[in-house]
């Protein structure tokens, strides 16, 4: 049997007879390239758009969410890395559904479309363009995420049929593409974007940006505007998982002053994984008006908060006119996702199920598999949503995924000793007669945590009044506040998120810069986890919580929390701790980490 050309993306995979290509979603039978899992879906649940994210088509708007498995690209860092590499394609978390009962679910839902994202369509090109048609006939729009390798061959397919589109682009020089195992450099993306704005397909464009690539992207950003500067330009500062180097984050500050520098060029730059960074919102570039107000929603993504009134809402400035290339009427309420539904969040649940297994001495992907098939059954995720926010459900979340993994003794060893720490804790703060009040951050001084979550209640464990308490739980993980609600608030002690986090230097300069008067800025009480992973997501969080009671009660408590720290790396990950290896990803304790 002949060797047969994929046309399905620019990869151009030969295949023989029962073979694949990079994406692992195509193989040659019997003469023919055929899709191996048609119409088998990891998500299908209702979004807004800017989960997606999406920010200048109907703004606020409920989107059918579907997710397949698989990618033609194999980034270092990658997001997805649990979805596109991890997830076994024969797992029963998939559920078959047919264009038609997409469709139906989307017409159901009340959704005003349907959007493919979170793994790229182009791994299960057939399947999307069958819902993609489907849905046209009947309606709905029809979008994606995707990093557009389009041949010209399947973008003449399916553009007919797209209403929206994001663009996550790589980079803009090859090297930028070759490190992602794109085989023909950038080139097809830059006529697949030029052919999409020419047939009147609503383009963003996504980028990374990392330490060193700062010039790549304003090279990108002059393309775009030759093409037209009012195209929307998502720049999502960098967030090292899976084995990046944690040293190519960027800075909160970096980030900004890039994205403001952008904006002499584009006339919509937005900055993402900054959470309370108003580089979010889009303001006006002939007066400077700020229109929408969005909110941080997880990595990637967006939640509007304030959108013009109806009187108002023609996509234009309301002040001076201009146009904001926003098209379509935005709601005037954003869809809410349930519990890890929706966009990223999503694979951060499976973070931390894989976090917990990881602990527990797990090398086997079909003992992850079995625990991300009891996650995904119903209730799953708003169980697991619940059961991570409180010291003790957590503990009992281990013993539960252990004996769904076939590893309750590792299990209980983890969680023995995770109880012992704790029951110590309890007892120094047992004696505590002064209880600093706290207040925790994300990256941004404005941006507070909601109160449910872990963050707040290793406070509260460590001997500290959480004043986030008094504000309410809304948004994910949190939302923005004034400096005036700060102020008032007072905290004695601010601590920074060790996830999307910022230097304390930086947040420091910054509450001086906005005359943030508290007392944790006066005495100088700001503070972030030594490490990533270290308050909330992965069992790492005791370490966390260690050095919190170091902080808010030097008399009771002196733990030498790096010392821990390599203790609990030999003991539960095998391997030795090393800060410069360790990144972002709540899972993996380092970046050298593999599954068997």
């Amino acid at each position: 049997m002949a060797n047969l050309n994929c046309h399905i993306c620019e990869q151009g995979c030969i295949l023989a007879e029962g073979k694949t290509g990079v994406c692992g979603m195509y193989e040659q039978k019997h003469g023919h390239i055929e899709e191996r899992f048609a119409d088998q879906y990891l998500v299908a649940c209702p979004i807004s758009i800017e989960t997606m994210p999406i920010l200048h088509y109907f703004p606020g708007g409920k989107f059918l969410q579907i997710s397949t498995t698989g990618c033609n690209f194999n980034c270092p860092g990658c997001i997805s890395t649990v979805i596109v590499r991890e997830m076994p394609r024969d797992s029963r978390v998939f559920q078959t559904l047919t264009p038609g009962q997409i469709v139906e679910k989307a017409i159901q839902e009340e959704c005003m479309g349907i959007a493919f994202l979170m793994n790229d369509p182009l791994a299960s090109f057939p399947t999307f363009l069958s819902v993609a048609k489907l849905a046209r006939s009947k309606g709905l729009r029809v979008g994606c995420s995707s990093n557009t390798y389009f041949t010209e061959k399947t973008l003449d397919q399916i553009t007919p049929y797209l209403n929206f589109i994001n663009i996550g682009m790589k980079g803009f020089f090859d090297n930028a593409y070759y490190r992602c195992g794109a085989s023909s450099g950038i080139a097809p993306v830059l006529r697949n974007i030029r052919s999409l704005v020419s047939s009147g397909v609503h383009v963003e464009i996504s980028a990374i940006l990392m330490k060193d690539n700062a010039e790549e992207l304003t090279d990108l950003a002059m393309f775009i505007s030759q093409i037209s500067p009012s195209i929307p330009l998502q720049v999502m500062r960098f967030i090292p998982f899976e084995n990046a180097d944690i040293s190519q984050e960027p800075t909160v500050r970096e980030a900004e002053e890039f994205c403001t520098a952008l904006r002499k060029i584009l006339s919509f730059v937005y900055l993402f994984n900054t959470p309370g960074t108003e580089l979010l919102h889009t303001a006006c570039p002939r007066c400077n008006l700020t229109v929408y107000k969005r909110n941080f929603y997880g990595p990637m993504g967006a939640k509007p908060y304030e959108v013009p009134p109806a009187s108002e809402n023609d996509g234009q400035c309301p002040q001076c006119r201009y146009d904001l290339n926003m098209i379509g009427t935005a709601s005037e309420l954003a869809f809410q996702e349930g519990d890890f539904e929706g966009g990223y969040p999503f694979t951060r649940a499976l973070e931390i199920v894989e976090a917990m297994l990881i602990a527990m001495g797990v090398h086997e992907k079909r003992k992850l598999a079995k625990a991300w098939e009891s996650l995904l059954e119903k209730g799953g995720l708003k169980q697991l949503h619940h059961g991570i926010q409180t010291p003790l459900t957590y503990i009992e979340t281990v013993r539960r995924f252990g004996k769904i993994a076939e590893a309750s003794e590792a299990a209980e060893e983890l969680a023995a000793y995770l109880e012992e720490k704790l029951t110590y804790i309890n007892a120094g703060v047992a004696s505590v007669t002064h209880f600093p009040r706290v207040y925790y951050t994300m990256a941004k001084p404005l941006f507070y945590i909601n109160h449910g979550r872990l963050e707040n209640r290793l406070v509260e464990t460590a001997g500290g009044i959480s004043v986030n308490k008094s504000m309410d739980s809304v948004g994910r993980p949190g939302r923005n506040l004034t400096k005036e609600k700060l102020i008032a608030l007072n905290p004695d002690v601010i601590f920074i998120s060790a996830f999307i986090s910022n230097s304390v230097t930086d947040f420091y300069q910054e509450c001086l810069e906005s005359d943030i008067q508290v007392n944790a800025v006066k005495n100088q009480q700001i503070y972030t986890p030594p490490s990533p992973g270290w308050d909330f997501g992965s069992p790492r969080w005791i370490l966390g919580l260690m050095y919190m009671a170091n902080v808010l009660h030097p008399q009771i408590f002196d733990f030498d929390v790096m010392e821990e720290a390599k203790r609990f790396y030999r003991r539960f990950y095998q391997m030795e701790f090393s800060l410069p290896h360790v990144n972002r990803s709540f899972s993996k304790p380092d970046k050298e980490w593999r599954w068997e």
